[in-house]
């Protein structure tokens, strides 16, 4: 008996991966360019606390309320048709939001932001799966999209702080729109279409069900980390969760599910989708604070930032290729909990930092981190495509993104409140007498202030920025000790595969 090789594909096939490996870097990037541009935004548009956390976090939030449904949109309607909506959606927001005149509008457009993303990204890893049969090739293409993926996320604050240095705060968003435009000319000539093959009745009620449970979550996440655990914030999260069984009941009992939740049966698949959303929380929320602590802290500007963080790219690509070449000589366990461990590893570096630490020993253990998210996203993605049927590739990409989304989202809001708790509390205790201005809420608000104090403002800046230290080392213990569970998980449920 024999049995047939797949077939390997060809240089339209890989041309065609290059057009899809563009959304997948400006989805992830616009998760975290506003790392390096919220003082310009600030500067331009006065908006509140408030309203500057909305700004920041609306986008992953949207995204991530949204992935499951649009995956499953591009299984019933066409992978490829989602993908081209997705790009002209996402163009038309990037540059409503570019031009936006105040922080309602720029809010507003950064959820529709989301939207599309929503739309392009379960499209792309997806249609990988349908592009590449065989299964060395496959997991080359998933590596490719995994460095675009993750590493759009370490590239933003860089290609950002480029962008800042010569031109106005909205350049990092109307950058997006030739990039779409680019998609949108080539997509249908390199990109084929699949999975339109409209079997059944789309689950309408299974969506509604998805959006509610998400929604639910994400707003007592969000709640939570504005105002704590009040009643508002425990509410929603009922809320979501009854939602949240309701979807599940009604996924396993329907004849056209949205998403098949027998895929969970699977350790792999089980396994893949949580190190995926551990790896984006504690790797997210740590960024949105890296940067600051290069900004402000070590007085860094937004370019010489980007400069001194670009290690941190290269460790996500380090990660990716050391993973591909692992993989087949050593068990996927061991290096999905291998990686998980090194990225503990690095965020036990970031909680080792000081305000005087030489910037080369953070960047290290910053580095450390995303070496181990590059291997373990490349990976995990591997396994989600692997594992879920083809003509259920987008949705089981939406279920495995919608855990990177929220990861990044909820990982900016929890990593954040912690920091900005231990840094609240470290200012009363320090400097007392300035708790209740600008330096009691934020690191750079105590610089304005120490600089507008003149010589007398040295002990209060020196108190502020050992309190924002102490707050991103307390972020970088989180960080280690949830990698650290990801990775006991990961070793168990895919022991001996």
């Amino acid at each position: 008996m024999t049995t047939s090789t797949p077939p390997l594909a060809g240089g339209r096939t890989w041309a065609g991966l290059a057009v899809l490996l563009l959304p997948a870097l400006l989805v992830s990037m616009d998760i975290s360019v506003l790392f390096t541009a919220a003082p310009a935004i600030t500067a331009a548009l006065d908006p509140t606390a408030a309203q500057l956390l909305w700004t920041m976090d609306v986008y992953g939030f949207v995204l991530a309320s949204l992935l499951i449904t649009m995956g499953g949109l591009g299984d019933r309607f066409g992978r490829r048709r989602m993908l081209l909506a997705g790009a002209a959606f996402f163009g038309a927001a990037s540059a409503l939001i570019a031009f936006a005149p105040t922080a309602e509008l720029l809010i507003a457009g950064r959820a529709l932001l989301g939207a599309g993303a929503a739309t392009l990204a379960p499209s792309t890893l997806s249609l990988i799966r349908a592009m590449f049969d065989h299964p060395a090739q496959r997991r080359t293409a998933v590596g490719l999209w995994t460095v675009a993926f993750t590493g759009g996320a370490v590239a933003g604050p860089l290609i950002g702080g480029v962008l800042l240095e010569y031109f106005w705060w909205g350049s990092v968003f109307l950058i997006n729109v030739p990039v779409m435009a680019l998609l949108l000319a080539a997509g249908p000539v390199l990109v084929p279409e699949s999975g339109a093959g409209g079997r059944g009745v789309f689950d309408l009620p299974g969506a509604v069900l998805s959006l509610a449970a998400m929604v639910g979550a994400v707003y007592a996440v969000k709640r939570t980390a504005e105002y704590g655990p009040d009643a508002a914030a425990l509410a929603a999260l009922a809320a979501g969760a009854a939602a949240g069984w309701l979807f599940a009941r009604r996924q396993l009992r329907a004849a056209h599910p949205l998403i098949d939740l027998r895929l969970f049966r699977a350790p792999a698949f089980g396994a893949a989708v949580a190190a995926n959303g551990a790896v984006s929380l504690a790797a997210a929320g740590t960024g949105f604070l890296a940067f600051t602590y290069m900004q402000v802290v070590h007085g860094l500007s937004p370019l010489w930032a980007a400069v001194w963080a670009l290690p941190t790219f290269l460790g996500t690509v380090a990660g990716v290729a050391v993973a591909g070449a692992l993989v087949g000589r050593v068990s996927q366990g061991a290096v999905l909990a291998c990686g998980l461990a090194v990225s503990a590893l690095g965020f036990a570096g970031v909680a080792a930092v000081g305000p005087d630490s030489p910037l080369p020993l953070f960047i290290g253990a910053y580095t450390v981190i995303t070496f181990g998210v590059g291997a373990v996203s490349a990976l995990a993605n591997d396994l989600v495509l692997a594992t879920a049927p083809p003509e259920r590739a987008g949705a089981a990409s939406g279920v495995s993104e919608s855990a990177i989304e929220l990861g990044n989202a909820v990982g900016i809001a929890l990593l954040g409140t912690i920091a900005a708790a231990v840094y609240r509390g470290g200012v009363r205790e320090a400097a007392p007498e300035a708790a209740s201005g600008p330096a009691g809420q934020t690191v750079a608000g105590a610089a304005e202030q120490a600089a507008a104090m003149g010589e007398e403002g040295r002990p209060l800046l020196a108190a502020a920025f050992e309190a924002y230290t102490g707050g991103l080392n307390a972020a970088g213990l989180t960080g280690a000790g949830l990698l650290l569970a990801a990775a006991l998980f990961a070793g168990i449920a895919l022991r001996g595969r």
